[in-house]
């Protein structure tokens, strides 16, 4: 059979595909989301400490180049002084670098959730193949990716340009101002531009997410083949159904029949059905079935009821409304307990049999019109 082609994957990916493809580190993902979280985390950090942070860096930068008499004459100083200002600068960017590595790692769950697979790093034939190298270049998803790339980068240039321009007076200006406030002018221009550029991210990952998770199951689409083999796959050839399906009716049926032993009656057709029934005298329940059985089954709970010395009786109609009407271990319809206790009364009094005692006369209990069936199961319209 020839290979189906991609364009006739048209059937949506089935729960256990997506699944096998998650084990496999195969989800939907947008590098773009992330990127757009961890711009705004750095912008709302800075609006909040901005002033604070700029300001500060200033007066850590005018340190640096002051120098007390103690340093002077003790240049071996001047290494401690250096990485005690490496480490104040560290300790003001630090919140920064908090704020954007939780929205990054927040972010990355966001479309494909979290996730870590052995598979996705594990060494793959396809992976070092020429071709399939080839494919990645020229296919349809480098295409995509390099149109958005560059759509991203005219976004964020054009941002940028019309930003510059905005403010290329104050960039001037800046050039005859004083370290503090040319400072404090730049971080207000920095925090602007920095907004607009995230807020140019979160609308390219506003894009981004959707078309990504329209790609990933467009390539997780599948044939018709796909999912009849899937199918064939998760419950197993139909040769192999069939015969679990009989192993189940023979430990079904072995377990019904070691019950016969316990029954009271067993009600016969006589030939093509037969049920056996129990009753407590003692309980205010109906009688139960405890085996049913037709043709060979039949037979067999007829064998070992007369194994055990569990009394047959002929009723054909009372049998085959008790076969086709009553369920394995519950008791028996309330329209047939005037037959069945009949035929329980008939039962338990030769058991009480002595000499000198008359019998009781056989009974043929009759079964309700509604209860009428024949071999095939289906009620009987006639006489």
């Amino acid at each position: 059979m020839a290979e189906e082609s991609a364009a006739e994957k048209s059937e949506e990916p089935t729960a256990r595909r997506l699944s096998k493809a998650r084990e496999d580190g195969q989800v939907a993902r947008s590098i773009e989301t992330p990127a757009a979280a961890v711009t705004l985390a750095a912008v709302a950090l800075l609006m909040i400490l901005g002033g604070w942070l700029v300001s500060r860096i200033g007066q850590l930068f005018t340190s640096g180049f002051v120098f007390d008499r103690k340093t002077l004459d003790n240049p071996q100083l001047l290494p401690s002084t250096f990485f005690y200002q490496v480490g104040e600068g560290f300790l003001l960017i630090t919140p920064v670098f908090a704020a954007t590595l939780i929205a990054a790692i927040l972010a990355s769950g966001l479309t494909g959730g979290y996730l870590f697979s052995w598979a996705s790093v594990r060494p793959k034939a396809s992976k070092i193949n020429p071709f399939s190298g080839l494919v990645r270049i020229f296919g349809t998803h480098a295409l995509v990716e390099l149109l958005k790339s560059l759509a991203k980068f005219t976004l964020v240039a054009v941002v940028l340009w019309v930003l510059i321009n905005r403010h290329l007076s104050e960039l001037m200006l800046m050039g005859r101002m004083s370290l503090e406030p040319a400072m404090a002018m730049a971080g207000k221009m920095i925090g602007e531009s920095v907004l607009w550029l995230a807020l140019c991210l979160v609308f390219i990952a506003l894009i981004d997410a959707p078309y990504q998770r329209y790609a990933f199951m467009k390539r997780m689409k599948m044939t018709k083949q796909e999912i009849k083999d899937e199918m064939k796959d998760s419950e197993g050839q139909p040769e192999v159904k069939q015969q679990i399906r009989r192993r189940q009716r023979e430990m079904a049926n072995s377990r019904m029949m070691q019950k016969v032993k316990e029954a009271d009656v067993v009600i016969t057709n006589p030939e093509h059905f037969a049920v056996a029934l129990s009753y407590d005298p003692t309980s205010d329940g109906a009688p139960i079935l405890l085996a049913k059985g037709s043709d060979q089954l039949a037979a067999r709970i007829r064998e070992e009821a007369k194994a055990h010395g569990v009394e047959i009786f002929q009723a054909a109609p009372l049998a085959r409304a008790l076969y086709f009407t009553t369920k394995l271990d519950h008791p028996v319809p309330e329209s047939l307990y005037f037959a069945v206790a009949q035929v329980i009364a008939y039962v338990f009094s030769l058991a009480q049999v002595r000499p000198g005692v008359e019998p009781m006369a056989r009974p043929y209990p009759k079964v309700p019109s509604s209860m009428l069936f024949n071999a095939d199961g289906k009620l009987q319209t006639g006489p």
